[in-house]
């Protein structure tokens, strides 16, 4: 068959050719219809069935039983899409080299890179330049144009090979067209994929295969197969899909499955030995390993936002409402985490009761148990810490992944500079923005090795060994740089010292007292002797006066509430946002005061009083920190000018809170001024509005308290966050009495 001659479009609207309307064809034909994109949607199919069923259901616009039938219509700007069995995609190339422009995209979506681009360049004689491999990494058990689904795509991931020679434009037209049905695409070389793929999907459905055939050939399969559990059903799903299709890729994947299933193979004989052997050490290490990374999997997957990532939370908060009734906030995020730190290289068993459990708190149990403690829960905030001693932390199988958590990163790279072994930390992109040279400094001081990326930020390398001592005067003032370095004190030989330039929270010394370390502290000046022990301790953990402040301010900006916080933590190095509050006139009442765990608890009283705004004294600064942007809701609902210098730290949290916080304001109709360390605000009446959050927790719930004296709804975009810090804000703040949605956007 000649080549055609090259043709122009007949028609303004491109065509979208899919060669093969199965699972994968057919969904992104219907995903394409469905949201009415600027497609003309043609396709190639080989049974009368498949096209009456595609036309009737709207899949596609036309179809054919050739390409031949449709070839001579294609021109620059259309796209062909093979969606055959991997082992059917030569014979397609050699037809599309054959009939097709040569300025037609095409794309196709074989589960197997290697074998596909090999089949294009013995087609066409060279790497077409406009081929773009990939691969919808998306699908199902079941089959055929019958299964499609126009929403297959959404939220899933489709990875782009381009080739050397692929051109930008191709490349940008297959980006856009998957984008456009709701994928996030990404890009790896033909290489990265099939080895990625390999372990990842064709190893799982290899064993999956395998575990029902062995299941098949046992004597009793009848009742095997009868009675077996939900477990069963779960594991083996992916045994059910098309057996043709995984013939073809384990046949174009032969290599690197075969490396997989020998990979496989070693590790189950592993596991064996140690059944026989009854090593019951040994499994709970291979089974708490793998739990763990197992865990970090799901959360990874079901925190990650992007651009193209529809499952982004969104609040709508009505304005009006008064709070009123007792409620009690999650445990304290900071003494969830040192309780967990402090808990796993202690002598004993710690029992710890008001744990957080938001996602920031569990990233700190997992990278624990991924170091090989043993932790059982949590359960209703209840954790049990199995100490392994200070010296008894076992090397991460891979980088320890602390997702959101600044605190967590900070503080253990302080504790892993004591270690025996090297450790990599980690996060998800926000955290991977943050500044980390100013623990790196200190600890490099002490003689230990730090790596960090480009501007100091994550992912963070510590090469653990022998700390040396240290006396070292904080350049700035952050409880997170001190309490690393306390912690790596705990390994080093002589006294370590940190002099603050101005107070900040004190968990750390006091937690370590509490597990029967003694911290010493004079004025300014925090010591500790290194080489001791802890021994286990029961840890109640307070409320967290971080998420109350939230409900604090709404209480006192809106008229007629009265509401009372139950059990909050008021350590004095944290109780800046109630002096705060109160110097602009507001009315709390700190009832039933005792002490718990050696840290200080109040219920908090909050009834509505008009506020006035104030300059805020310096000294207060550190210990409100976390709690201004709260605190800058309160100053634009004030009578009069708020002033806030010496807070430049706001600027390397989540966000850079001084400027996402203004930018807000502003929207709401708010005159806010930002400067290099603060903010001036005039307070105001607010407006009614759509505000950003980028991804910063604190902010999204910090608006949603605005609402309340909005004179129109307030819309709060990227809120999937809050959860990271306060599990539950939205169900609390509903009952507390704010009229507040959430959807997923």
């Amino acid at each position: 068959m000649t080549l055609p001659n090259a043709t122009k479009l007949d028609t303004p609207i491109p065509k979208l050719v899919i060669i093969g309307l199965g699972l994968i064809g057919g969904s992104l034909a219907a995903a394409v219809k469905q949201r009415q994109l600027n497609w003309t949607v043609i396709g190639v199919v080989r049974r009368r069935e498949t096209v009456a069923y595609a036309l009737s259901k709207g899949i596609v616009d036309r179809c054919v039983f050739s390409l031949e039938d449709v070839a001579a219509q294609l021109g620059e700007g259309d796209i062909i899409v093979i969606a055959v069995p991997t082992l059917s995609v030569p014979g397609i190339m050699e037809q599309i080299s054959q009939m097709v422009d040569p300025r037609v995209i095409i794309t196709d979506g074989a589960s197997v890179k290697g074998s596909v681009v090999a089949a294009a360049e013995q087609a066409f004689g060279q790497l077409p330049r406009q081929f773009v491999p990939g691969h919808p990494i998306a699908g199902s058990e079941k089959s055929g144009v019958t299964a499609c689904n126009a929403d297959l795509y959404v939220r899933h991931r489709v990875i782009l090979t381009p080739l050397d020679v692929t051109l930008q434009e191709p490349l940008r037209r297959v980006t856009d067209l998957w984008q456009s049905v709701g994928a996030e695409v990404l890009t790896l070389s033909v290489e990265q994929h099939d080895a990625v793929l390999a372990l990842t999907s064709h190893l799982p459905h290899a064993i999956a295969y395998s575990l029902v055939d062995t299941l098949l050939n046992n004597g009793d399969s009848d009742n095997i197969l009868r009675y077996a559990a939900g477990g069963f059903r779960d594991f083996t799903r992916i045994a059910g899909s098309d057996p043709v299709m995984w013939r073809d890729i384990m046949c174009a994947n032969r290599e690197a499955i075969l490396k997989g299933i020998d990979l496989f193979q070693n590790n189950l004989s592993s596991l064996r030995q140690a059944v026989a052997d009854e090593d019951s050490d040994r499994l709970l290490d291979i089974f708490s390993r793998v739990k763990v990374a197992r865990d970090e999997f799901s959360v990874y997957h079901a925190t990650q936002p992007s651009a193209t990532n529809p499952a982004i939370l969104r609040y709508t908060v009505q304005p009006g409402g008064r709070l009123s009734g007792s409620l009690r906030v999650p445990g304290d995020k900071s003494i969830s985490h040192r309780a967990i730190m402090l808990g796993a290289i202690a002598e004993g068993i710690t029992e710890v009761t008001g744990f957080l459990e938001g996602e920031d708190a569990m990233a700190t149990l997992r990278a624990f148990k991924a170091m090989g403690v043993p932790i059982e829960g949590p359960d209703n905030g209840a954790v049990r810490i199995h100490g392994v001693g200070r010296h008894g932390l076992s090397a991460p199988a891979g980088p320890l992944n602390l997702g959101n958590a600044g605190t967590a990163m900070r503080l253990l790279a302080g504790l892993l500079a004591g270690q025996s072994f090297t450790s990599t930390l980690t996060g998800d992109q926000s955290l991977c923005k943050r500044p980390m040279e100013r623990v790196a400094r200190p600890l490099r001081a002490m003689g230990i090795p730090v790596d960090t990326q480009a501007e100091g930020r994550p992912p963070i390398t510590i090469h653990g060994g022998n700390p040396q001592a240290l006396d070292y005067a904080m350049p700035m003032a952050s409880a997170q740089v001190k309490s690393c370095v306390l912690l790596a004190g705990l390994y080093a030989h002589g006294e370590t010292s940190i002099v603050e330039p101005a107070p900040t929270r004190d968990h750390t010394e006091r937690m370590l007292r509490g597990f029967g370390y003694a911290v010493t502290t004079d004025g300014r000046r925090i010591s500790l002797v290194g080489g001791g022990q802890l021994q286990a301790a029961s840890i109640d953990i307070p409320a967290d006066i971080s998420s109350a402040a939230f409900f604090m301010v709404a209480a006192t900006i809106a008229p007629g509430s009265d509401i009372t916080l139950e059990h909050v933590g008021i350590n004095p190095t944290r109780d800046g946002v109630i002096t705060i509050l109160r110097l602009m006139g507001a009315d709390i009442q700190l009832l039933n005061r005792r002490t718990v765990g050696g840290e200080p608890v109040a219920d908090i009283r909050v009834r509505h009083a008009p506020l006035t705004g104030i300059p805020i004294p310096p000294d207060l600064v550190p210990l409100a920190i976390d709690e201004f942007p709260a605190l800058f809701i309160a100053a634009a609902c004030a009578e009069g000018r708020t002033v806030l210098t010496g807070a430049e730290e706001l600027r390397v949290k989540e966000s850079d809170r001084i400027q996402v916080m203004v930018a807000g304001l502003r929207t709401l109709g708010v005159d806010a001024e930002a400067t290099p360390d603060g903010v001036i605000i005039e307070g105001g009446q607010l407006r009614g509005g759509a505000v950003e959050t980028h991804d910063d927790h604190r902010v999204a719930m910090s608006f949603t308290v605005a609402a309340l004296r909005a004179a129109g709804a307030v819309v709060i975009n990227n809120c999937g966050h809050v959860a990271t810090s306060f599990p539950g804000f939205v169900e609390l703040a509903r009952r507390a009495g704010i009229s507040i949605e959430q959807e997923v956007v």
